[in-house]
């Protein structure tokens, strides 16, 4: 069989693969939240200052205020949309106002394995750290059934290697 005639065929395929490829490393930021200290609610923000090494400016985190801050912490937590959607239709549970305690929403990589992945955002570029499930203290704080709705890996804690500003709307690029 002669390779060359198979050459348009390949090419088309090798250029939609590629193109599937970046299409599933980008995302977008759906929504930033923070709290001003353990078990205060959390709060919209339209954009926030991600601060090196510390995390979001005037979240609980950055500000040595986290319930977790001396054995657990995160500087940044991340969720995916869909998995908050999933867990609402699934339990009937109202998580849009940030009761899953998670400081970033990005639709659009939900499934992805971020281990090892570094992603940018806006003007920062965050570090995947490590899984952050949610714990009994999300119950306690928004209610019977969060954490189990939520699911063991729908979290992820992140690290803040360069700072600047991020906006509801910045495009998330996996690195």
């Amino acid at each position: 069989m002669n390779a060359w005639r198979h050459r348009p065929l390949l090419e088309w395929l090798g250029r939609r693969i590629g193109r599937l490829s970046r299409q599933q490393r980008e995302g977008e930021l759906s929504a930033i939240f923070i709290s001003a200290a353990a078990g205060a609610l959390m709060r919209p923000c339209d954009e926030a200052l991600a601060i090196v090494d510390r995390g979001l400016a005037e979240d609980r985190y950055a500000l040595g205020r986290g319930f977790w801050r001396l054995t657990d912490g995160c500087q940044v937590t991340l969720i995916y949309a869909e998995d908050l959607r999933r867990a609402e239709r699934r339990h009937g549970l109202s998580l849009s106002a940030g009761q899953h305690r998670r400081n970033l929403v990005v639709s659009g990589l939900a499934g992805l394995d971020l281990r090892g992945v570094s992603l940018r955002i806006g003007e920062a570029l965050f570090e995947w750290h490590r899984v952050r499930p949610p714990c009994g203290y999300l119950d306690r704080v928004a209610g019977a059934g969060t954490a189990k709705a939520l699911g063991r890996h729908a979290g992820h804690c992140l690290r803040v290697r360069e700072g600047g500003r991020i906006k509801l709307g910045d495009r998330v690029t996996l690195i």
